[in-house]
């Protein structure tokens, strides 16, 4: 089955289905192995009752004129007879080899549109000539201009390219990559119902470029360990494969000149025009040699960047220069780079071409690596290299975790187990506590997080031991161990809560408490006060906890220099989560954002995310969590981290449950695949998303069961933060039914909690909590709802506000007060429609109309043609705020608040800020 291709299947079959009263053309353009040849033939299956001329452009007959157009009319040369005299004579001149003068072309292609059109006579015709860009010129030119003249004929041609040739006039279609969806599928297809495991499809995936005939390769020459994600699968496709040697053929034919440049350019991965011109002149030749790979699309090159559209393309090229060759243009590379600003690059290029250990070189590269901002992949090759030439195993050692490091920021966390798998046995404390570290970090993000939790725990006690140990040979290098020692148990917290084992976290803060020191630098301070802050919020001690992660926040916001980094930041603002300063925790995240993708560290990206879109669930912005969600889920599926695409799965099914988007809440459910765990935190806001649907469906009991056993915060087992975040919804689904100690105690959790911020919202849902549990009818309820109400901050999270605006205005109506209850009914409606939760507004209704009052359907107004964020940002303004208020007061950057205005212009149709004003009036 044709997988990604419903569109030009589709315009195939407009394009026969026309045939009877009338031709057509269609050019097909797309990469080696995008599956141009496949469509020809799924024409050719679909042409029944069709005459088939088939030809290929053939790259050994591009010096012969007319020689595609000879082998595809020779089946209907019969016909020719049927010309006038003078464009017969033309034809068979130049189909037997005797070309065409200039003047004559158009006669001969006159010719050529006449012969199809006489062999069209008797049932409809179908021409395909594929790679028509590969053959002669001649018959290209031919072909494209019967292809702008059939309309009034029963004939259709159908082309194939892989270079984008000028040919105008012509319907055309694009082949893009597959998308992700579409590489499994065709994965699923090679494999026999029997497709890699999920982290194994994302990785092969990202390696094919979503090039069907590369995922085809890829898929053939994977081993049974590399299927089942127990190995690191290939980066690239295999060089003798299909597509590579298809590549290779035309590598072949290129001009010496322009494969000696390619090579150039294929050694140098940064791509700098700048660098392959100077390195193609001192090889005595210039850039433009490169014209004819270009033409072939095997590279494109503009003012800016020299690309390789297929990243095998940069294999094959290498691959093909004999060993000598390489070497010689490695080392003109470095000779024609500036040794103080790309130290990094020629370092990178002098060791290629090193022969055995080389110390000296082995230091530079070294040091090049640590200067350079956004290093990555580049780094992590220059370590890997230099501890190759490095005659000290320890050493080596060193350098090769330092290499697996950059591999993992990078985000390719299999390159990472690899290099660490090159590891000796015997180690030093150091190098093993490291490689434990990364290790650890890894089994989190992409494994199994209890096993994570083990080696996270060894990896700390043997760096404590090596800090304690060197203490008195220099306080800098013991500092820099503890402080390691604490981001392994900061790392150990993070795999205990993932896997609901929160009760190991006391055991990770007694750790903690040993390496903390009265002096310690800012950084250091902040992950001990951060793990100290945490386990008194676990244990539900408070007043503890508070000064401890408060202190977490402040320092965050004060890092600077080498302290301030991704990991820094997210520790800051999951204290500023757990202490509900949505703002702090916010801009805290959002910094870590920034600064992940500033310095190319993109395995922090998808935590960085997670605690993003948490806080901007708290702060009422469920569009702006979901955005951040879905660009989390992304990357994580990017860079292998299945455990946290599992969160972000399960963070955009809850805010779709929430907004009563029942399809998507399940396929997000349906996405996390196989159980992460009984207690993971994935499926734990799973059965959060599913509770929800509960209650949206009028199922209380079954809601309330399944948010009772998120966790047990009595033990410590389960997910207790989740269920902390869930208890509103648990208070309501227990509010329906006879059975509420288990709300309760929840809520008492909650309760011990929310008193401890400074918050209005997290009160205001503990009084709204009170007054569901309360006794229906009673003067308590109607109080703790109005307290709610009271404490709702009016700037933020106008979808709880409204919820508890509903919930008094139910229980209002249930006490039959139902003029009283009909004002907060309406504000409910209100708000629910404006905020587009259909569902919920519907709900509204259904109360209001039960209240005694008829209500329509709701009137369409410019502000329901909005997004909750955008309709938030449209009444700020209405009210006079600048931008850079607006995005101040909503944590946005005022770029953003600048697109989410141009959109609300857009839509509204409208002009200025006064004509905004008077549409919201």
């Amino acid at each position: 089955m044709l997988r990604g291709r419903a569109e030009e299947r589709a315009a195939i079959r407009r394009l026969l289905g026309d045939l009877p009263t009338g031709g057509g053309a269609l050019l097909i353009e797309g990469e080696p192995g995008s599956g141009r040849s496949t469509l020809v033939d799924y024409a050719h299956r679909h042409a029944a009752g069709c005459t088939v001329l088939a030809g290929t452009g053939l790259p050994e007959e591009a010096g012969l004129p007319y020689a595609g157009l000879q082998r595809l009319l020779d089946p209907v040369l019969d016909r020719a007879g049927a010309l006038p005299e003078q464009q017969r004579r033309v034809l068979l001149r130049a189909l037997a080899g005797g070309g065409c003068p200039a003047h004559r072309c158009l006669a001969l292609s006159l010719a050529v549109l006449g012969l199809l059109a006489a062999a069209a006579r008797d049932r409809p015709l179908l021409c395909t000539m594929d790679d028509v860009d590969r053959g002669d010129q001649p018959t290209a030119d031919a072909l494209a201009f019967v292809a702008r003249r059939l309309h009034r004929s029963r004939v259709a041609v159908l082309l194939t390219t892989a270079a984008d040739v000028p040919l105008g006039g012509i319907a055309r279609h694009r082949l893009r990559p597959l998308d992700d969806r579409d590489s499994v599928a065709l994965l699923v297809d090679r494999s026999a119902g029997r497709p890699p495991a999920p982290p194994v499809a994302a990785a092969l995936g990202a390696a094919a470029g979503g090039n069907p005939q590369a995922l085809v390769d890829l898929a053939d020459v994977l081993t049974p360990g590399q299927c089942r994600g127990e190995e690191p699968v290939p980066e690239t496709p295999p060089p003798d494969g299909r597509l590579g040697r298809a590549y290779r053929a035309r590598l072949d034919r290129l001009p010496a000149d322009t494969r000696h440049v390619l090579l150039l350019a294929a050694l140098d991965e940064d791509g700098e025009p700048g660098t392959l011109v100077r390195a193609a002149r001192v090889a005595g030749t210039a850039v433009e040699a490169l014209a004819p790979a270009e033409l072939a699309g095997l590279v494109r090159v503009d003012s800016r960047r020299v690309t390789f559209p297929q990243p095998l393309v940069r294999t094959v090229v290498r691959a093909a220069a004999p060993l000598a060759e390489r070497r010689a243009a490695h080392l003109l590379l470095a000779g024609v780079l500036d040794g103080t600003r790309h130290r990094l690059r020629r370092a990178g290029h002098l060791a290629a071409a090193a022969q055995g250990p080389d110390p000296a070189l082995a230091d530079e590269l070294e040091r090049a690596a640590a200067e350079c901002e956004r290093a990555g992949a580049a780094a992590s090759a220059a370590l890997h290299r230099a501890a190759e030439l490095t005659d000290d195993p320890p050493r080596a050692a060193a350098r090769l975790v330092a290499a697996a490091r950059y591999a993992w920021s990078a985000g390719r966390g299999h390159r990472a187990r690899l290099l660490l798998g090159e590891l000796p046995a015997a180690l030093d404390a150091t190098v093993a506590g490291r490689a434990g570290l990364l290790r650890g970090e890894l089994e989190l993000r992409t494994g199994r997080p209890r096993a994570a939790l083990t080696t996270l725990l060894a990896a700390a006690d043997t760096l404590a031991a090596t800090g304690r140990a060197r203490s008195g040979t220099g306080a800098e290098v013991a500092d820099a161990d503890r402080a390691l020692a604490l981001g392994a148990l900061v790392r150990a917290g993070e795999a205990a809560c993932f896997a609901g084992d929160q009760y190991r976290y006391a055991e990770i803060a007694r750790r903690a408490e040993l390496l903390r020191r009265p002096d310690d630098p800012p950084a250091t301070e902040l992950l001990s006060a951060y793990v100290a802050g945490t386990a008194a919020t676990l244990r539900g001690d408070h007043e503890q906890a508070g000064p401890a992660l408060r202190r977490t926040v402040v320092l965050g916001g004060q890092l600077a220099g080498a302290a301030l980094t991704p990991a820094a930041l997210t520790c800051a603002a999951a204290a500023g989560l757990l202490v509900a300063v949505d703002g702090a925790a916010h801009r805290l995240a959002e910094r870590a954002v920034e600064l992940a993708r500033e310095r190319g560290e993109v395995s922090a990206l998808p935590r960085a995310l997670e605690l993003r879109a948490a806080a901007e669930y708290w702060l009422g912005r469920h569009h702006a969590a979901a955005d951040s969600s879905r660009e989390g889920l992304r990357i994580a599926r990017e860079t292998g981290q299945e455990n946290w695409a599992g969160v972000h799965l399960g963070m955009l099914a809850v805010l779709a449950a929430v907004r009563a988007d029942r399809d998507t809440a399940l396929r997000r459910i349906r996405e996390m695949g196989e159980d992460p765990g009984a207690h993971s935190r994935p499926r734990a806001l799973a059965q959060w998303a599913l509770a929800v649907l509960d209650l949206v469906d009028s199922r209380p009991t079954a809601a309330a069961a399944r948010l009772a056993a998120l966790a047990c915060p009595g033990t410590g087992r389960g997910q207790v933060l989740v269920l902390v975040m869930a208890t509103p919804y648990l208070a309501e689904a227990a509010a329906a039914v006879a059975d509420r100690p288990a709300a309760g105690a929840a809520l008492a959790v909650f309760d011990r909690w929310a008193s401890s911020t400074a918050s209005p919202s997290r009160r205001a849902l503990s009084a709204r909590c009170h007054g569901l549990l309360a006794p229906r009818g009673s003067a308590e309820a109607e109080r703790e709802f109005r307290t709610a109400l009271r404490l709702h901050p009016t700037d933020a999270d106008e979808f709880e506000r409204a919820r508890t605006e509903l919930l008094l205005g139910r229980e209002l109506r249930r006490s039959r007060r139902p003029r009283a209850a009909r004002e907060h009914l309406h504000a409910a409606r209100e708000a629910f429609t404006l905020l587009g939760a259909a569902t919920w507004a519907e709900q509204a209704t259904t109360e209001l109309r039960a209240a005694g009052e008829s209500v329509g359907p709701p009137e369409e107004s410019a502000a329901r043609l909005l997004t909750g964020q955008q309709l938030r940002i449209a009444r700020l303004v209405a009210e006079g705020a600048t931008n850079r208020e607006i995005a101040a007061r909503m944590f946005l950057s005022t770029r953003t608040v600048d697109h989410h205005l141009r959109n609300i212009f857009h839509r509204l149709n409208i002009r200025s800020r006064t004509e905004l004003a008077r549409a919201l009036s």
